[in-house]
């Protein structure tokens, strides 16, 4: 018997590491049983286990929420769903967001993020840096690798792609003579969740609408059609220099119009559509200074699809 709450599944982590299921969209069924000697293994392997064996104990899942109620999604502590990947990757200029900018001359290139990431609720660590003007969170539509990757091609890319996640890169504004990358990294600046929905449930991922909020007002209000390189060129390229495991997780880029800075005692949220909204709080070091802010282009042109590497000029 197939459940239709298993079809498309939302998968989670909860409490104390235990793995769940999102069930009807308000209950949370523990699936911890799924995996062996889990305590033994450690919050990020066992979720590495349920992803790269998924299709091997998606009986046992349905199973197990089809046989249990659940606990209701508010009483329980969500943590983030990948919590330790091997690698974070993140996209930068990778959106059709301003004139001039277009799928030929915008680079495909990644930088590293600190791998521990932040779940709902937690806590951003706004770091005091010299010359800083701004921390600014930019709302983006992550994927989470399915399985071991290396040197594949952009038509079978698609193939290693277990699902989808919303994601918060905090970008810091400002710097000039200090490492821009160390930065670009720091622990707590990876919040991302509530949870990872599989990519059986997202029929055309560059049709998604991203939201992002501080204190309650609306900030960032996109669409994933304007991705530049899509995820298929993304894996593919990324590939062709490290080896991408399961659990692996690569933000895509953002949209920059309508980002605003935070600073001590913020709050801000994301949704993607489909895929549950989130927030999490800043604590630490306020800025003073204010960047120009990056004004709504004149009608930028979707991209035309899936780039292909031999439309890459530059990385």
């Amino acid at each position: 018997m197939t459940y239709p709450w298993v079809t498309a599944v939302k998968i989670l982590r909860f409490d104390d590491d235990n793995i769940g299921i999102l069930k009807n969209g308000d209950k949370v069924v523990d699936v911890s049983e799924v995996v062996s000697h889990r305590d033994l293994k450690g919050a990020q392997r066992a979720i590495e286990e349920v992803i790269s064996n998924f299709d091997d104990c998606r009986d046992d899942i349905e199973r197990i929420v089809g046989r249990e109620e659940g606990v209701p999604l508010d009483s329980v502590q969500l943590l983030s769903p990948i919590p330790r990947p091997s690698k974070c990757l993140g996209a930068f200029l990778n959106y059709v967001d301003m004139p001039g900018r277009s799928l030929d001359n915008l680079p495909l290139e990644f930088f590293y993020m600190d791998p521990a990431l932040l779940g709902p609720g937690g806590t951003i660590e706004l770091v005091e840096i010299p010359e800083i003007i701004e921390f600014q969170p930019e709302a983006e539509l992550a994927f989470v690798i399915g399985k071991v990757a290396k040197n594949v091609s952009v038509n079978e890319a698609m193939d290693y792609v277990f699902g989808y996640v919303p994601f918060f890169d905090i970008s810091v504004r400002g710097i000039t003579r200090y490492t821009r990358f160390l930065t670009k990294g720091q622990a707590s600046h990876g919040p991302c969740g509530p949870w990872v929905t599989t990519k059986d449930e997202v029929p055309d991922p560059y049709k998604l609408n991203v939201k992002s909020w501080v204190n309650g007002e609306l900030a960032q209000n996109y669409n994933t059609e304007y991705m530049a390189h899509k995820i298929s060129a993304q894996v593919a390229w990324a590939s062709r220099f490290v080896q991408l495991e399961p659990g692996d997780v690569i933000a895509t880029g953002t949209y920059h119009v309508g980002r605003k800075p935070i600073k001590d005692g913020d709050h801000l949220e994301i949704e993607i559509e489909g895929m549950g909204k989130t927030g999490f709080h800043a604590k630490g070091f306020s800025p003073t200074r204010k960047a120009s802010p990056l004004s709504a282009p004149s009608g930028p042109k979707p991209s035309p699809g899936p780039a292909d590497l031999d439309t890459i000029t530059r990385i």
